[in-house]
Protein backbone atom coordinates (compact mmCIF):
# COMPACT_ATOMS: atom_id res chain seq x y z
CA UNK A 1 0.00 0.00 0.00
CA UNK A 2 2.87 2.46 1.21
CA UNK A 3 4.52 1.75 -2.61
CA UNK A 4 1.27 2.72 -4.27
CA UNK A 5 1.39 6.12 -2.30
CA UNK A 6 4.93 6.71 -2.99
CA UNK A 7 4.63 5.73 -6.92
CA UNK A 8 1.35 8.09 -7.24
CA UNK A 9 3.24 10.84 -5.41
CA UNK A 10 6.14 10.32 -7.53
CA UNK A 11 4.01 10.55 -10.84
CA UNK A 12 1.94 13.72 -9.61
CA UNK A 13 5.74 15.10 -8.83
CA UNK A 14 6.46 14.42 -12.47
CA UNK A 15 3.40 15.79 -14.00
CA UNK A 16 3.48 18.79 -11.95
CA UNK A 17 7.34 19.33 -13.28
CA UNK A 18 6.20 19.04 -17.10
CA UNK A 19 3.50 21.76 -16.63
CA UNK A 20 5.88 23.87 -15.00
CA UNK A 21 7.72 23.60 -18.17
CA UNK A 22 10.76 25.33 -17.04
CA UNK A 23 12.42 27.88 -19.15
CA UNK A 24 16.04 26.74 -19.16
CA UNK A 25 14.50 22.93 -20.69
CA UNK A 26 14.03 25.21 -23.56
CA UNK A 27 16.40 28.54 -24.18
CA UNK A 28 18.82 29.62 -22.95
CA UNK A 29 19.83 33.38 -21.82
CA UNK A 30 19.89 34.80 -25.28
CA UNK A 31 17.75 36.42 -27.24
CA UNK A 32 15.97 35.66 -30.86
CA UNK A 33 15.47 38.64 -32.76
CA UNK A 34 13.30 38.05 -35.77
CA UNK A 35 12.56 40.78 -38.34
CA UNK A 36 9.90 40.20 -40.62
CA UNK A 37 8.87 42.05 -43.81
CA UNK A 38 4.43 41.91 -44.01
CA UNK A 39 3.95 42.49 -47.29
CA UNK A 40 0.29 43.10 -49.68
CA UNK A 41 -2.65 45.43 -50.16
CA UNK A 42 -7.32 45.15 -48.66
CA UNK A 43 -7.38 41.61 -50.72
CA UNK A 44 -4.20 39.76 -50.05
CA UNK A 45 -1.13 39.60 -47.09
CA UNK A 46 1.61 37.84 -47.27
CA UNK A 47 4.54 37.30 -44.27
CA UNK A 48 8.20 37.00 -45.48
CA UNK A 49 11.56 36.18 -42.98
CA UNK A 50 14.16 39.05 -43.16
CA UNK A 51 16.60 38.38 -40.92
CA UNK A 52 17.26 36.41 -37.90
CA UNK A 53 19.88 37.65 -35.33
CA UNK A 54 21.04 36.89 -31.85
CA UNK A 55 20.92 39.29 -29.06
CA UNK A 56 23.62 38.66 -25.39
CA UNK A 57 21.02 38.22 -22.69
CA UNK A 58 16.96 37.12 -22.54
CA UNK A 59 15.41 40.32 -20.59
CA UNK A 60 11.15 38.91 -21.15
CA UNK A 61 9.52 36.46 -18.94
CA UNK A 62 10.94 33.23 -17.58
CA UNK A 63 7.06 31.81 -16.74
CA UNK A 64 3.69 31.57 -18.09
CA UNK A 65 5.78 30.38 -21.55
CA UNK A 66 3.09 29.16 -23.56
CA UNK A 67 0.28 31.46 -22.36
CA UNK A 68 -0.55 34.66 -24.23
CA UNK A 69 -0.70 38.08 -22.50
CA UNK A 70 -3.51 39.31 -24.71
CA UNK A 71 -4.93 38.11 -27.95
CA UNK A 72 -3.44 40.88 -30.46
CA UNK A 73 -3.92 41.75 -33.63
CA UNK A 74 -1.55 39.00 -34.87
CA UNK A 75 0.62 36.10 -32.64
CA UNK A 76 3.73 34.15 -32.59
CA UNK A 77 4.22 30.60 -31.51
CA UNK A 78 7.26 28.82 -31.04
CA UNK A 79 7.01 24.89 -30.93
CA UNK A 80 9.80 22.63 -30.12
CA UNK A 81 10.41 21.27 -33.41
CA UNK A 82 10.75 17.67 -32.89
CA UNK A 83 7.44 16.86 -30.50
CA UNK A 84 5.25 20.04 -31.58
CA UNK A 85 5.10 21.28 -27.86
CA UNK A 86 4.12 24.93 -27.84
CA UNK A 87 7.30 25.97 -25.66
CA UNK A 88 6.29 29.88 -26.00
CA UNK A 89 3.69 32.84 -27.70
CA UNK A 90 3.09 36.48 -27.37
CA UNK A 91 0.90 38.85 -29.31
CA UNK A 92 1.07 42.17 -31.04
CA UNK A 93 -0.26 44.48 -33.24
CA UNK A 94 1.72 46.41 -36.81
CA UNK A 95 1.32 49.50 -38.24
CA UNK A 96 0.84 47.29 -41.41
CA UNK A 97 -2.27 46.02 -40.02
CA UNK A 98 -3.68 49.64 -39.88
CA UNK A 99 -2.82 50.64 -43.30
CA UNK A 100 -5.08 47.64 -44.51
CA UNK A 101 -8.04 49.61 -43.43
CA UNK A 102 -7.17 52.96 -45.47
CA UNK A 103 -7.94 53.63 -48.86
CA UNK A 104 -4.60 53.48 -50.32
CA UNK A 105 -4.19 49.55 -49.46
CA UNK A 106 -7.08 49.20 -52.07
CA UNK A 107 -4.63 50.19 -54.68
CA UNK A 108 -1.34 49.45 -54.01
CA UNK A 109 0.49 47.07 -52.70
CA UNK A 110 3.22 47.92 -49.54
CA UNK A 111 5.90 47.01 -47.19
CA UNK A 112 6.43 47.49 -44.00
CA UNK A 113 9.37 45.94 -41.34
CA UNK A 114 8.12 43.94 -38.29
CA UNK A 115 10.71 42.83 -35.24
CA UNK A 116 10.05 40.77 -32.32
CA UNK A 117 12.06 39.38 -29.61
CA UNK A 118 11.67 35.78 -28.86
CA UNK A 119 13.95 34.00 -26.38
CA UNK A 120 16.65 31.61 -28.20
CA UNK A 121 16.23 28.02 -28.57
CA UNK A 122 18.49 25.10 -27.63
CA UNK A 123 17.16 23.45 -30.08
CA UNK A 124 15.22 23.69 -33.69
CA UNK A 125 12.49 25.29 -33.60
CA UNK A 126 9.21 25.99 -35.43
CA UNK A 127 7.84 29.29 -35.60
CA UNK A 128 4.40 30.78 -36.68
CA UNK A 129 3.36 34.25 -37.01
CA UNK A 130 -0.28 34.84 -37.51
CA UNK A 131 -2.06 38.51 -38.61
CA UNK A 132 -5.56 38.55 -37.85
CA UNK A 133 -8.31 40.82 -39.31
CA UNK A 134 -11.55 42.75 -37.58
CA UNK A 135 -13.25 39.37 -37.04
CA UNK A 136 -10.36 37.58 -35.74
CA UNK A 137 -10.47 35.47 -39.31
CA UNK A 138 -6.58 34.37 -40.12
CA UNK A 139 -5.44 37.37 -42.97
CA UNK A 140 -2.16 35.68 -42.95
CA UNK A 141 0.11 33.29 -41.61
CA UNK A 142 3.34 31.78 -41.99
CA UNK A 143 5.82 28.81 -40.41
CA UNK A 144 9.43 28.50 -41.07
CA UNK A 145 11.84 27.14 -38.81
CA UNK A 146 14.65 28.16 -37.09
CA UNK A 147 17.78 25.96 -36.29
CA UNK A 148 19.71 27.86 -33.34
CA UNK A 149 23.16 26.44 -35.15
CA UNK A 150 22.50 27.94 -37.96
CA UNK A 151 25.20 30.15 -38.99
CA UNK A 152 23.43 32.80 -40.51
CA UNK A 153 22.11 33.97 -37.08
CA UNK A 154 23.46 37.43 -37.00
CA UNK A 155 24.75 38.51 -33.71
CA UNK A 156 24.48 41.65 -32.61
CA UNK A 157 24.93 43.85 -29.42
CA UNK A 158 27.94 42.11 -28.28
CA UNK A 159 30.71 44.95 -29.65
CA UNK A 160 29.23 48.19 -30.06
CA UNK A 161 26.65 49.02 -27.86
CA UNK A 162 24.55 52.49 -28.28
CA UNK A 163 25.12 55.01 -24.75
CA UNK A 164 22.75 54.89 -22.05
CA UNK A 165 21.49 55.77 -18.42
CA UNK A 166 19.11 54.15 -16.03
CA UNK A 167 16.43 56.09 -14.88
CA UNK A 168 15.21 53.63 -13.07
CA UNK A 169 17.13 50.18 -11.68
CA UNK A 170 14.72 47.53 -9.37
CA UNK A 171 16.36 44.78 -10.25
CA UNK A 172 17.41 42.30 -12.96
CA UNK A 173 16.31 41.86 -16.34
CA UNK A 174 14.96 38.90 -15.89
CA UNK A 175 12.73 39.63 -12.90
CA UNK A 176 11.81 43.21 -13.93
CA UNK A 177 9.92 45.05 -17.14
CA UNK A 178 12.34 46.64 -19.01
CA UNK A 179 11.30 49.70 -21.13
CA UNK A 180 14.03 51.36 -23.22
CA UNK A 181 13.23 55.31 -23.76
CA UNK A 182 15.16 56.00 -27.18
CA UNK A 183 16.17 59.70 -28.68
CA UNK A 184 14.47 60.69 -32.22
CA UNK A 185 15.83 63.86 -33.60
CA UNK A 186 18.30 64.78 -30.87
CA UNK A 187 21.78 65.86 -32.35
CA UNK A 188 24.89 64.22 -30.42
CA UNK A 189 24.82 68.38 -28.72
CA UNK A 190 21.31 67.57 -27.57
CA UNK A 191 21.76 64.71 -25.72
CA UNK A 192 21.46 66.20 -22.40
CA UNK A 193 18.40 67.62 -23.40
CA UNK A 194 17.21 64.30 -24.09
CA UNK A 195 18.15 62.42 -20.96
CA UNK A 196 16.03 65.68 -19.06
CA UNK A 197 12.92 64.68 -21.34
CA UNK A 198 13.41 61.17 -20.66
CA UNK A 199 13.19 61.84 -17.35
CA UNK A 200 9.83 63.47 -17.32
CA UNK A 201 8.90 60.61 -19.90
CA UNK A 202 9.91 58.25 -16.75
CA UNK A 203 7.96 60.29 -13.69
CA UNK A 204 4.73 61.05 -15.91
CA UNK A 205 4.53 57.16 -16.47
CA UNK A 206 4.57 56.48 -12.86
CA UNK A 207 2.84 59.09 -11.23
CA UNK A 208 -0.02 57.26 -12.91
CA UNK A 209 -1.52 53.81 -11.37
CA UNK A 210 -1.14 51.25 -11.65
CA UNK A 211 2.53 52.10 -12.06
CA UNK A 212 3.09 54.48 -9.39
CA UNK A 213 2.19 51.42 -7.08
CA UNK A 214 4.63 48.71 -8.90
CA UNK A 215 7.20 51.00 -9.71
CA UNK A 216 9.66 48.41 -8.58
CA UNK A 217 8.86 45.66 -11.05
CA UNK A 218 10.18 48.05 -13.72
CA UNK A 219 13.92 48.88 -15.07
CA UNK A 220 14.03 52.17 -17.55
CA UNK A 221 16.77 52.67 -19.18
CA UNK A 222 17.32 56.04 -21.68
CA UNK A 223 19.32 55.21 -24.98
CA UNK A 224 21.21 58.23 -26.61
CA UNK A 225 21.17 57.40 -30.38
CA UNK A 226 22.13 61.18 -32.25
CA UNK A 227 20.45 62.33 -35.36
CA UNK A 228 22.12 64.26 -38.08
CA UNK A 229 19.40 66.86 -37.94
CA UNK A 230 17.45 68.80 -34.83
CA UNK A 231 13.73 67.57 -35.54
CA UNK A 232 11.61 65.52 -37.06
CA UNK A 233 9.73 65.37 -40.32
CA UNK A 234 6.44 67.32 -40.51
CA UNK A 235 5.32 66.37 -44.27
CA UNK A 236 2.29 68.56 -44.18
CA UNK A 237 4.94 71.82 -44.09
CA UNK A 238 7.49 70.19 -46.30
CA UNK A 239 10.19 69.82 -43.79
CA UNK A 240 12.00 66.32 -43.75
CA UNK A 241 14.93 65.43 -41.59
CA UNK A 242 17.70 62.96 -41.50
CA UNK A 243 16.85 61.74 -38.12
CA UNK A 244 17.94 58.21 -36.42
CA UNK A 245 14.63 56.74 -37.10
CA UNK A 246 13.50 58.27 -39.97
CA UNK A 247 9.58 59.14 -38.25
CA UNK A 248 7.60 61.24 -39.37
CA UNK A 249 3.67 62.83 -39.04
CA UNK A 250 1.06 62.19 -41.14
CA UNK A 251 0.77 59.27 -41.18
CA UNK A 252 -1.96 57.62 -43.56
CA UNK A 253 -1.98 60.93 -44.14
CA UNK A 254 -3.34 61.75 -40.12
CA UNK A 255 -1.71 65.15 -39.39
CA UNK A 256 -0.83 64.06 -35.81
CA UNK A 257 -0.20 60.27 -36.53
CA UNK A 258 3.51 60.21 -35.33
CA UNK A 259 5.04 56.85 -36.21
CA UNK A 260 8.68 55.27 -38.10
CA UNK A 261 8.64 52.01 -40.13
CA UNK A 262 12.46 51.84 -39.81
CA UNK A 263 11.83 49.12 -37.28
CA UNK A 264 15.30 47.42 -38.19
CA UNK A 265 17.00 50.37 -37.38
CA UNK A 266 15.35 51.01 -34.16
CA UNK A 267 15.99 47.52 -32.70
CA UNK A 268 19.81 48.41 -33.97
CA UNK A 269 20.03 51.03 -31.52
CA UNK A 270 19.13 48.54 -28.85
CA UNK A 271 20.96 45.86 -29.25
CA UNK A 272 23.04 45.20 -26.07
CA UNK A 273 20.51 46.66 -24.06
CA UNK A 274 18.29 45.01 -21.99
CA UNK A 275 14.77 45.89 -23.22
CA UNK A 276 11.26 44.79 -23.70
CA UNK A 277 9.21 47.75 -24.43
CA UNK A 278 10.38 51.06 -26.36
CA UNK A 279 9.55 54.77 -26.00
CA UNK A 280 10.45 56.78 -28.79
CA UNK A 281 10.73 60.44 -27.75
CA UNK A 282 10.54 62.85 -30.59
CA UNK A 283 12.43 66.28 -30.77
CA UNK A 284 9.58 68.88 -31.63
CA UNK A 285 6.94 70.73 -30.06
CA UNK A 286 4.13 69.46 -32.54
CA UNK A 287 1.63 67.99 -31.21
CA UNK A 288 1.03 63.90 -32.19
CA UNK A 289 2.48 60.28 -31.24
CA UNK A 290 1.07 56.58 -31.90
CA UNK A 291 1.42 53.88 -29.80
CA UNK A 292 1.36 50.07 -31.12
CA UNK A 293 1.07 47.47 -28.89
CA UNK A 294 4.09 45.32 -28.20
CA UNK A 295 5.91 47.50 -30.61
CA UNK A 296 6.51 50.74 -29.69
CA UNK A 297 5.09 54.66 -28.30
CA UNK A 298 6.49 57.44 -30.21
CA UNK A 299 5.29 60.72 -28.75
CA UNK A 300 6.72 64.56 -28.90
CA UNK A 301 8.75 65.68 -25.75
CA UNK A 302 8.25 69.14 -26.49
CA UNK A 303 4.95 70.06 -26.66
CA UNK A 304 2.94 71.18 -23.44
CA UNK A 305 0.84 68.07 -23.31
CA UNK A 306 3.90 65.85 -23.49
CA UNK A 307 3.45 64.21 -20.08
CA UNK A 308 -0.01 62.90 -20.66
CA UNK A 309 0.20 61.69 -24.07
CA UNK A 310 3.61 59.69 -23.00
CA UNK A 311 1.24 58.04 -20.99
CA UNK A 312 -1.81 57.75 -23.16
CA UNK A 313 0.33 56.09 -26.11
CA UNK A 314 2.24 54.07 -23.50
CA UNK A 315 -1.12 52.26 -22.44
CA UNK A 316 -1.60 51.50 -26.14
CA UNK A 317 2.13 49.89 -26.82
CA UNK A 318 2.29 48.07 -23.23
CA UNK A 319 -1.32 47.63 -21.84
CA UNK A 320 -2.90 46.71 -25.45
CA UNK A 321 -5.67 49.37 -24.31
CA UNK A 322 -7.94 50.68 -26.88
CA UNK A 323 -8.88 54.59 -27.54
CA UNK A 324 -12.11 55.63 -25.50
CA UNK A 325 -12.83 58.85 -27.62
CA UNK A 326 -15.11 58.86 -30.08
CA UNK A 327 -16.48 60.75 -33.40
CA UNK A 328 -19.66 61.63 -32.80
CA UNK A 329 -20.72 61.02 -36.71
CA UNK A 330 -18.78 58.13 -36.75
CA UNK A 331 -21.63 55.15 -36.25
CA UNK A 332 -19.41 52.37 -36.67
CA UNK A 333 -16.05 51.75 -38.17
CA UNK A 334 -14.30 48.74 -40.08
CA UNK A 335 -11.30 48.76 -37.26
CA UNK A 336 -14.13 47.67 -34.67
CA UNK A 337 -17.47 45.33 -35.83
CA UNK A 338 -20.06 46.18 -33.48
CA UNK A 339 -20.79 41.62 -34.02
CA UNK A 340 -17.09 41.18 -32.39
CA UNK A 341 -16.30 41.81 -28.70
CA UNK A 342 -12.49 43.40 -29.27
CA UNK A 343 -9.62 42.06 -27.60
CA UNK A 344 -8.60 45.35 -25.82
CA UNK A 345 -9.75 45.13 -22.18
CA UNK A 346 -11.34 48.43 -21.89
CA UNK A 347 -13.79 48.26 -24.50
CA UNK A 348 -16.86 46.23 -25.74
CA UNK A 349 -19.56 45.63 -28.22
CA UNK A 350 -21.13 43.37 -25.53
CA UNK A 351 -20.64 40.27 -27.29
CA UNK A 352 -19.34 39.06 -24.75
CA UNK A 353 -19.42 41.70 -22.05
CA UNK A 354 -18.61 39.05 -19.10
CA UNK A 355 -15.33 38.66 -19.88
CA UNK A 356 -14.27 42.88 -19.63
CA UNK A 357 -15.65 44.49 -16.46
CA UNK A 358 -19.07 43.70 -15.85
CA UNK A 359 -18.03 42.46 -12.74
CA UNK A 360 -17.06 46.03 -11.42
CA UNK A 361 -20.01 47.54 -12.32
CA UNK A 362 -22.07 47.93 -9.14
CA UNK A 363 -26.03 46.59 -9.02
CA UNK A 364 -28.24 49.28 -9.55
CA UNK A 365 -26.35 51.07 -12.29
CA UNK A 366 -28.25 51.62 -15.35
CA UNK A 367 -26.70 49.65 -18.26
CA UNK A 368 -26.35 51.44 -20.74
CA UNK A 369 -24.77 54.39 -18.68
CA UNK A 370 -26.08 57.52 -19.14
CA UNK A 371 -23.83 60.27 -19.50
CA UNK A 372 -25.51 62.81 -17.80
CA UNK A 373 -24.55 60.71 -14.88
CA UNK A 374 -21.64 60.24 -14.69
CA UNK A 375 -20.67 61.84 -10.82
CA UNK A 376 -22.76 58.93 -9.82
CA UNK A 377 -21.37 55.81 -11.81
CA UNK A 378 -17.15 55.99 -11.70
CA UNK A 379 -17.68 52.33 -13.37
CA UNK A 380 -20.48 51.76 -15.94
CA UNK A 381 -20.96 50.93 -19.51
CA UNK A 382 -20.92 54.79 -21.33
CA UNK A 383 -22.02 54.49 -25.42
CA UNK A 384 -19.41 55.80 -27.64
CA UNK A 385 -15.49 54.10 -27.82
CA UNK A 386 -12.86 53.12 -30.09
CA UNK A 387 -13.52 56.21 -32.57
CA UNK A 388 -16.95 55.23 -32.85
CA UNK A 389 -20.54 56.90 -31.00
CA UNK A 390 -22.66 53.78 -31.34
CA UNK A 391 -22.23 50.13 -30.74
CA UNK A 392 -19.18 50.76 -28.73
CA UNK A 393 -18.80 50.80 -24.84
CA UNK A 394 -15.86 52.24 -22.44
CA UNK A 395 -15.94 51.89 -18.81
CA UNK A 396 -15.84 55.10 -17.50
CA UNK A 397 -17.06 58.74 -18.45
CA UNK A 398 -13.20 59.82 -18.99
CA UNK A 399 -10.19 57.92 -18.59
CA UNK A 400 -6.16 58.74 -19.44
CA UNK A 401 -7.07 56.71 -22.78
CA UNK A 402 -10.57 59.50 -23.29
CA UNK A 403 -8.40 62.68 -22.87
CA UNK A 404 -5.11 64.31 -22.27
CA UNK A 405 -7.26 66.59 -19.44
CA UNK A 406 -8.40 63.54 -17.30
CA UNK A 407 -5.18 62.79 -14.55
CA UNK A 408 -5.38 58.98 -14.19
CA UNK A 409 -6.32 55.84 -16.03
CA UNK A 410 -9.78 54.86 -15.24
CA UNK A 411 -10.55 51.59 -12.83
CA UNK A 412 -10.60 49.35 -15.18
CA UNK A 413 -7.96 50.45 -17.45
CA UNK A 414 -5.87 50.02 -14.19
CA UNK A 415 -7.03 46.62 -13.75
CA UNK A 416 -6.15 45.84 -17.14
CA UNK A 417 -2.70 47.03 -16.53
CA UNK A 418 -2.12 45.21 -13.28
CA UNK A 419 -3.27 42.16 -14.48
CA UNK A 420 -0.83 42.24 -17.50
CA UNK A 421 2.02 43.57 -15.01
CA UNK A 422 1.42 40.16 -12.68
CA UNK A 423 1.53 38.24 -16.06
CA UNK A 424 5.13 39.56 -16.32
CA UNK A 425 6.62 39.66 -13.45
CA UNK A 426 4.61 36.52 -11.40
Amino acid sequence: MKKKHLLLACLCLCLGAVKAQTFEHYFTDRTLRVDYLFTGNAERQTICVDELSSLPRWAGRRHHLSELPLAGNGQITMKDATDGTVIYRTSFSALFQEWLETDEARTTAKGFENTFLLPFPRRAVSVEVTLFDSHRQVRARLQHRVDPEDILIRRKGETHVCPHRYLLKSGQADRCIDVAIVAEGYTEAEMDMFYRDAQTACESLFGHEPFRSMKERFNVVAVASPSEDSGVSIPRLSEWRSTAFGSHFSTFYSDRYLTTSHLKTLHDALAGIDYEHIIVLANTDEYGGGGIYNSYTLTTAHHKDFRPVVVHEFGHSFGGLADEYFYDEDVMNDTYPTDVEPWEQNVTTRVDFASKWQDMIPEGTPLPTPADNFNMHEVGLYEGAAYSARGLYRASYNCRMRTNEYPAFCPVCQRALRRLIEFYTE
